[in-house]
């Protein structure tokens, strides 16, 4: 199982302590009362953190997240902002929703509201733009209460493709993208969205 980047920081450690006690146990059975949820944990990470190979699904924009689809909400510059809640259980590697240059990768400090809280969009986040052939794409990864940690990819500059990897939030957030005006939204509010390949536009 392909594991995502940027996930060295959170399993290394727990792969360790479960090894750790795992071996102590043999000594003392006394450890097993440590190994136990430790080995359940690794493998919880093990699962959170899983990248898997996809191929790209049809459509102009496609998600950029696993999740369901939270809000759909119109913007005053005529823009389409969906914005897709990634629960602990989703995978966490976000994608390009089409392809593009990157032209911009801002961190931006905040706080660490749950991220179907309405006061998230005040949250710790990154937010990309890129360049495609439907003009400037904005997309953001939202940190979470859990998720403090984004892990950008590329950098300004990079050429991505519909699908690509761009980027990792730790455990459950939320990710945004915003539709050029003239593009209407093909997805509903609760619907389950596939990075790469759920489309997101009517065309």
């Amino acid at each position: 199982m392909r594991l995502a980047r940027g996930v060295s920081p959170w399993l290394v450690p727990a792969v360790a302590a479960s090894a750790i006690s795992v071996a102590l146990t043999r000594r003392s059975r006394r450890w097993a009362v440590a190994a136990a949820p430790l080995t359940a944990l690794t493998g919880a990470m093990f699962w959170f953190f899983r990248d898997p190979d996809r191929v790209p699904g049809t459509g102009l924009v496609l998600s950029p997240a696993d999740g369901v689809v939270q809000s759909i909400d119109p913007w005053p510059d005529g823009r389409t902002r969906v914005a897709i809640f990634m629960s602990p259980l989703d995978v966490h590697v976000n994608r390009a929703p089409l392809d593009g240059t990157v032209t911009s990768v801002t961190h931006v400090a905040g706080g660490f509201k749950p991220a179907f809280d309405k006061d998230s969009d005040r949250n710790e986040r990154v937010v990309w733009h890129f360049g495609t052939a439907l003009g400037d794409i904005e997309l953001v990864q939202i940190a979470g209460a859990v998720a403090r940690r984004i892990v950008p990819y590329l950098g300004v500059g990079a050429k991505v493709a519909q699908g690509d990897r761009i980027g990792l939030i730790r455990f459950g957030s939320r990710v945004d993208i915003y539709l050029p005006e003239g593009i209407a939204p093909a997805v509903t509010v609760g619907q389950r969205m596939t990075a790469g390949v759920t489309r997101v536009d009517h065309g």
